[in-house]
């Protein structure tokens, strides 16, 4: 069996997030401030989980935050970032550097939801849940060539003597039930065949685990309500997953959510950090 852990990032805070003005893909903001500060403190958090591999929107605001992230810990500061236009956030086209009840103003005149409306130019759901899906098959295409490779290998050792627990000590334990936990485990809780670090975008991050939830079943927290699996990620809220494919089978992965936008880490660093939810 094929298995990795996936740990999903949203960038820091940006002026735009905080002055509630939609950037989308045309307006590339660097991180505020808070926003640095707000990676940091994600840095921080995730400093005792050794990443095989980090990727990364290549828009500037996730950009910064990948740095920071890897920037304080504790086993790959030296890891390669790579950047990837699949991870972009959803593209709003006309709305794009306008205030976000501009766009509000415009779906209502359309007659349609906030959410699910399209402004002119702009990527539809469908279109952005297409990258999702592409980018999440690529990462299971790459663990199960990570895992073909390691068994390739003349007298190479069995997986599990490869993989120490002390390399994917997670720091979420807490924000999760046992039960959760044990699913995710399924007896062998600290071997991966990869632990993959993605830094994206608010509306991004919703399309994508929209679909892990309903395309390919993906087991949620008990605790978690509609709300705030429907709600987007806070600045630098932390999503951790744990995937399995038996027998490397790309169709069917067994996904299941430890935590979804979990936020502590962010408590010290100012209660207006926790609010934005601008894309």
């Amino acid at each position: 069996m094929v298995r990795f852990g996936l740990t999903v990032v949203r960038h820091g805070e940006t002026r735009y997030n905080k002055d509630k003005i939609l950037q989308g893909q045309g307006v590339d903001e660097p991180l505020s401030a808070t926003g640095f500060r707000q990676a940091d403190a994600a840095g921080l958090f995730l400093s005792n989980v050794k990443f095989t591999h980090v990727f990364s929107s290549d828009l500037l605001r996730a950009k910064q935050t990948a740095a920071a992230i890897l920037g304080k810990n504790r086993f790959c500061k030296d890891l390669e970032i790579k950047y990837d236009a699949r991870l972009r956030e959803r593209k709003y086209g006309v709305a794009e550097g306008k205030p976000l009840a501009d766009l509000k103003a415009m779906a209502k005149d359309a007659g349609e939801q906030c959410p699910s409306f399209t402004p002119s130019g702009g990527e539809t759901l469908d279109e952005v849940r297409e990258r999702a899906r592409d980018f999440f098959e690529f990462l299971c295409q790459l663990a199960v060539e990570l895992e073909q490779k390691e068994h390739g290998k003349p007298g190479a050792p069995g997986r599990s003597s490869g993989t120490s627990g002390e390399q994917f000590v997670f720091p979420w334990t807490n924000h999760c039930s046992e039960a959760e936990l044990s699913s995710a485990g399924s007896g062998s809780s600290t071997v991966l065949d990869a632990n993959i670090l993605v830094v994206s975008h608010g509306a991004y991050m919703r399309n994508w685990i929209g679909y892990m939830v309903s395309d390919l079943n993906c087991t949620l927290p008990a605790n978690l309500t509609k709300s705030q699996l429907s709600s987007v990620s806070p600045n630098t809220g932390v999503s951790h997953f744990i995937i399995k494919l038996e027998n490397g089978n790309l169709l069917k992965p067994d996904i299941t959510c430890v935590c979804l936008n979990q936020d502590s880490h962010l408590v010290d660093v100012g209660a207006e950090c926790v609010a934005s939810k601008v894309f």
